[in-house]
């Protein structure tokens, strides 16, 4: 058996990618620990996974915390800035202390985040196999696609391309600072320096949670890149009180905003009151930092809580208004939900572009967030029956993927012979 290694932000949208995926190679006789900050600790201990910390005394306890608040004030290409800062500073960290720490663990292959650039360059430095992992969208540069961050629709243009390769080109200048810190340790490392993010990327196998279905139409990703669907497992998150009994059977609306946006009330308060009056009843997850008296009195009386048990609740759901999180989209459409989508940063415009592409949700941005505009996108999405028909569609989709298991079965092909698992 090997003792396999994750790396991954210590966020809960990656550690729920992550940690359900560590349980399945656990559950198949693997040794799993996860390599990480301390903000790691809790929900990898909860999981059952064992969890070997680094950084403490640069990222103590609670630094997610921060980041996330200084985050949440952000949008855009600011938002987009504040978020390499900190990947270039986690990424220095594991540069310098990762190698240490996975060579008395005994760690004998890795799972990477591909949100973890650095995660790879360690790898290769202890002549260990490593998997890239894809849980956030697909992050492989194509000029055919457009990038992670952007909210434009896929198109086969000329035009749309040269949108696509100026895009790329402000991406990369953003990132630069990480790209000068992973090469400064791989020519400390007799490794030649990457000249493309795609050069971070494993070699012999990448995999990501989205279905085929959800991603633009690609024709140029590595042989060994798969498409396998969600890992999502109740098992691997901590117990959630909710009241229940609370539920009245009519058609629920269940909001989510993740761990960023909890604290622009506004927006909850506009989807409040773009419910308001609906046949429907609403649940707003506040995403833990909020509490909820600090929203009385919301028009229409919606149930809402600081934390949600989300993949109960979505088996119960008619629609999810959210940030167009990847997990949560994914967990949306594993239920055959549709989806009114308010991105706001990093990836979520994305995710939302791809989910008004497959015709499951709309789009609300949050610089024309409105009630009138907002109950618009809710009220179509409810009444069209082909929102539902293709969450439906994408459901199936994601069965047919195969999930944990089958990302578990190229990983373990993967390391065991070291050689490129292809599609």
């Amino acid at each position: 058996m090997t003792h396999f290694g994750l790396i991954c932000p210590a966020t809960t949208g990656h550690l729920n990618t992550m940690l359900p995926l560590g349980k399945e190679l656990q559950q198949r006789g693997h040794r799993v620990t996860l390599v990480g900050i301390l903000d790691a600790q809790p929900s990898t201990l909860a999981a059952g996974i064992e969890f070997r910390a680094i950084g403490k005394s640069e990222f103590p306890q609670g630094g997610m915390t921060q980041f996330f608040t200084e985050l949440g004030q952000l949008s855009g290409l600011a938002a987009l800035r504040h978020t390499i800062a900190w990947i270039r500073s986690i990424a220095t960290i594991f540069l310098q202390e990762a190698p240490q720490a996975i060579k008395e663990a005994g760690i004998e292959a890795l799972l990477v985040d591909q949100i973890s650039p650095e995660g790879g360059s360690v790898a290769e430095f202890l002549g260990i196999p490593f998997v890239t992992v894809c849980s956030a969208v697909v992050l492989n540069r194509d000029i055919n696609i457009p990038p992670f961050n952007t909210p434009w629709n896929y198109s086969p243009s000329t035009l749309a391309r040269l949108r696509n390769r100026f895009g790329y080109s402000l991406l990369s200048r953003a990132g630069q600072p990480v790209t000068e810190v992973i090469n400064e340790y791989r020519r400390k490392w007799n490794l030649s320096p990457h000249s493309n993010p795609n050069d971070r990327y494993s070699q012999l196998a990448q995999i990501s949670q989205q279905p085929a279905e959800l991603e633009f139409p690609r024709e140029n990703l590595p042989k060994c890149f798969h498409f396998t669907g969600p890992y999502h497992n109740a098992t691997t998150r901590k117990p959630i009180s909710f009241p229940f009994e609370k539920l009245t059977g009519k058609p629920l609306i269940y909001a989510s905003m993740g761990t960023i946006l909890n604290r622009l009330l506004p927006v909850f308060k506009s989807i409040a009151e773009a419910c308001n009056g609906l046949d429907a009843q609403l649940v707003i997850s506040l995403g833990g930092s909020a509490s909820p008296e600090v929203l009385p009195n919301l028009p229409g009386n919606p149930i809402v809580v600081g934390y949600a048990p989300q993949l109960e609740l979505l088996q119960k759901a008619t629609l999810t208004i959210t940030h167009a999180g990847l997990n949560t989209t994914l967990e949306s459409l594993s239920n055959g939900v549709p989806i009114v989508a308010i991105p706001i940063i990093n990836d979520q415009p994305g995710v939302a572009a791809r989910i008004v592409w497959t015709g499951a949700g709309e789009i609300v941005p949050l610089k024309r967030l409105s009630v009138p505009k907002l109950r618009d996108a809710i009220q179509k999405v409810l009444i069209e029956d082909g929102y539902k028909q293709n969450a439906l569609r994408l459901q199936a989709a994601i069965q047919r993927a195969g999930g944990v298991s089958r990302a578990a079965d190229i990983v373990e092909q993967a390391v065991s012979t070291r050689q490129p698992v292809l599609a």
